[in-house]
């Protein structure tokens, strides 16, 4: 064979999953359709620290664009609310570089370049057609993205919900010290439906601009140039240079579905795991179960489930809940909107703790000791409309 794990896609999910699996001895190859690791980029080019503290992994200056204090989450009427966190602006170039050589470093063999068509098994094993002729192996690790081709091919589901993925347009924009602000802006009401637009820092006159939007199909462009037009009001600016674009999409409430099969393991945005943090732990643990079954000489669908049930505990919770959540605010008015955020504004933040599940059942108390209609009135919204 020519490996015992090929990882198909070099994602930030993939590449953990083989750096893990080849820490633990291994032989894999990953294998990427794009020429150059990282390019062309991903919209998600920010992370907090909170959440990328789940994989454990050091925040490495090396890839860090900008360093900031935080982010404003922003009402229709202008209210914000003030979260404070370390957070970070990424330069994903040198982001995926970075953890690719990781991945090469451990033992793993990364061809960029390599587009596979077709998955396939014969003769006991995974085989896999490719621009690079047939390639062979005992387990596939899909982590071909959010459009996942391969996922649907070999006959999973990926997503429980997947036609709630947030599309999303962004773009660096260049206008007079539009880069110097330390803390990230998230907009949320019916100017961007089901998510929110974004404001993002770079440094100098540097920053990014952003629709995540759902329900609207996969061309978001329009709520993206309405964006741009309605930030030069809010900031007050004659100028703005849009400079390059990506696209791309965010399962950040589509509900992980079928995430393994006989030979076969799914893994961030292939896998509807969202959140660069949270999908390179899920990398983490897909690499590690992947290795053991190698070991054990074992690859079927039971053996698998064990990075399923890993998961299912670490995560499971908080993806409901935000999924339970973001619907809320897709039925919620602007007005309406605003009155919710009237409840945080002012609030310290620093007493909540613990896992975003903990944390979010102590936003959950604090609101119904601060405002009970609040949150009884936005759980009967989200049964009733």
């Amino acid at each position: 064979m020519d490996a015992d794990i090929i990882v198909i896609g070099a994602s930030p999910a993939g590449l953990m999953a083989a750096r893990n699996a080849s820490r633990k001895g291994a032989k894999v190859l990953v294998v990427d359709k794009k020429e150059i690791i990282g390019y062309p980029t991903h919209p998600a080019n920010t992370f907090f620290k909170g959440m990328f503290d789940r994989s454990q992994e050091p925040v490495d200056q090396s890839y860090v664009m900008k360093n900031m204090k935080g982010a404003y989450l922003i009402a229709p009427s202008g209210g914000r609310v003030a979260i404070e966190s370390p957070a970070y602006f990424l330069d994903r170039l040198k982001f995926d570089e970075y953890y690719a050589k990781q991945s090469m470093d451990a033992g793993a063999e990364v061809r960029m370049g390599v587009e596979v068509s077709s998955v396939f098994r014969s003769n006991g094993a995974m085989n896999l057609s490719t621009s690079d002729g047939v390639l062979s192996c005992s387990l596939v690790i899909v982590s071909d993205g959010i459009n996942s081709k391969m996922a649907g091919l070999l006959g999973l589901e990926p997503m429980k919900h997947p036609n709630d993925i947030a599309w999303a347009m962004e773009a660096f924009v260049e206008a007079e010290g539009i880069g110097e602000p330390d803390m990230f802006e998230y907009y949320v009401g019916n100017h961007c439906p089901g998510w929110k637009s974004t404001y993002s820092p770079c440094g100098g006159n540097l920053a990014t601009l952003g629709v995540y939007v759902r329900g609207h199909g996969k061309d978001v462009s329009p709520f993206f140039e309405r964006w741009v037009e309605k930030f030069k009001q809010i900031k007050g600016l004659d100028e703005l240079t849009v400079l390059e674009r990506s696209v791309g999409g965010d399962p950040i409430i589509t509900i992980p579905k079928q995430m393994l099969a006989d030979g076969v393991m799914l893994v961030g945005g292939a896998a509807g795991q969202s959140g660069i943090g949270y999908s390179m732990h899920a990398g983490q643990m897909c690499g590690d179960v992947a290795a053991d079954a190698i070991a054990k000489g074992n690859v079927s669908a039971k053996f698998l489930s064990e990075y399923r049930k890993r998961w299912n505990a670490e995560y499971r919770a908080e993806y409901v809940l935000g999924r339970i959540g973001l619907e809320t605010l897709r039925k919620m008015t602007d007005p309406e909107i605003d009155d919710l955020m009237k409840t945080f504004e002012g609030v310290d933040f620093s007493f909540l703790s613990g896992t975003s599940f903990h944390r979010s059942m102590q936003l959950g108390l604090f609101m119904l000791k601060k405002n009970p209609k609040s949150l009884l009135a936005y759980r009967a919204l989200l049964r009733n409309k």
